[in-house]
């Protein structure tokens, strides 16, 4: 990496969706030759990513980004798509861990399956994937999808993106809204996150309802991890965790990724770009001090979202990691937030 402050390894990206919606494995080549999106290799030698979480989302047919102009406004509650069919759901996923594989095999990424390969990884200059799944639409009934997918190395699973799933409910894009919106996991859901817990796949707590969040607190055996969600004392959305549910992500040693999209960071809810990084140390600095410095990270929802535009590709990460000194951040916490502690809740949580 061209960046040498401390190599951010990060708990959310779409870069897979969107080389699927481009043409799919095809379009593998275009991560290491430079592509019109906010995760590439020369981006990240410039900004010092080093890896993270890379998730292989289903997008609902015929979704578009007509949303984000129906989130720019005072309050908003838009309806949630109907669920996918598995059939889909599964060619959709399948094509998009193809091209994971894809990027692995041209020397892109690494896929990551303990953090011994992680530190290898980063230590090597090389960017560390976690197979991530998001929204476990392409799971059957019977989670034989889960052990072949764990097969090909997944090691973290959100059990629903907002849409619901056989498996639970997640949060609509409603602002001013609770997260307390419905009822939480299904008897399949709870089962899926008892074989998560077996294999040592990392449940995701992100998109996941309140109630379907306090399910998982009361039923895993792991960690509580958001990788992506933000305060909602700060920012009142759906999306965002209260205090509570930070201070039981703190109680089980836990970890939460903040989320860049400017929805769920902005204090009137708007998916507006123009958000100063003093919003993203507000979240942060509330975050610390609920849920303690060995336990938030970022989760930044790259290639997913509408960022800040001071960090609109991984390239301007150097301006984050400039701001958390000036805000007074010391180099043991920067680390700690840039990648640090999310290999020590990867290690409690994969047990390697």
């Amino acid at each position: 990496m061209a960046c040498d402050e401390p190599v951010i390894f990060d708990g959310h990206n779409d870069v897979l969706c969107k080389l699927f919606r481009a043409g799919g494995p095809g379009q593998a080549h275009s991560f290491a030759d430079g592509r019109d999106g906010a995760i590439d290799l020369p981006k990240a030698r410039t900004g010092g990513f080093g890896g993270g979480f890379f998730a292989v989302y289903v997008p609902s047919p015929g979704d578009g980004d007509d949303k984000y102009e129906e989130m720019t406004r005072s309050s908003y509650d838009l309806p949630l798509p109907d669920p996918v069919a598995l059939e889909y759901a599964q060619t959709v996923a399948l094509s998009q861990v193809a091209t994971l594989l894809e990027l692995e095999r041209q020397g892109s990424l690494v896929i990551c399956r303990t953090v011994a390969d992680i530190r290898t990884a980063l230590a090597a200059g090389r960017i560390a994937a976690i197979f991530h799944v998001e929204g476990a639409e392409a799971i059957d009934p019977d989670l034989h999808m889960l052990d072949v997918l764990y097969a090909a190395g997944l090691r973290s699973l959100g059990p629903v993106w907002s849409r619901d799933t056989i498996f639970g409910y997640g949060v609509p894009f409603r602002f001013p809204s609770s997260p307390d919106t419905g009822d939480g996991l299904t008897d399949l859901g709870l089962r899926l996150i008892r074989r998560c817990n077996q294999l040592g796949i990392m449940v995701d707590l992100s998109h996941l309802n309140e109630a379907g969040f306090w399910d998982v607190a009361r039923h895993s055996e792991k960690p509580l991890v958001a990788t992506h969600s933000n305060a909602h004392a700060i920012c009142p959305h759906s999306r965002n965790l209260t205090d509570d549910q930070l201070r039981a992500i703190a109680d089980s040693d836990g970890m939460v990724g903040l989320n860049f999209a400017v929805a769920f960071l902005r204090e009137d809810g708007k998916m507006l770009a123009d958000v100063p990084l003093s919003q993203v140390l507000k979240h942060l600095d509330h975050m610390i001090n609920i849920a303690g410095e060995d336990r938030v990270g970022l989760g930044s929802d790259y290639d997913g979202a509408v960022v800040p535009q001071d960090l609109t590709t991984v390239a301007g990460l150097p301006k984050l990691r400039q701001a958390m000194k000036v805000h007074g951040y010391d180099d043991a916490l920067i680390a700690k937030l840039c990648h640090e502690n999310w290999l020590r809740v990867l290690e409690r949580t994969w047990g390697a």
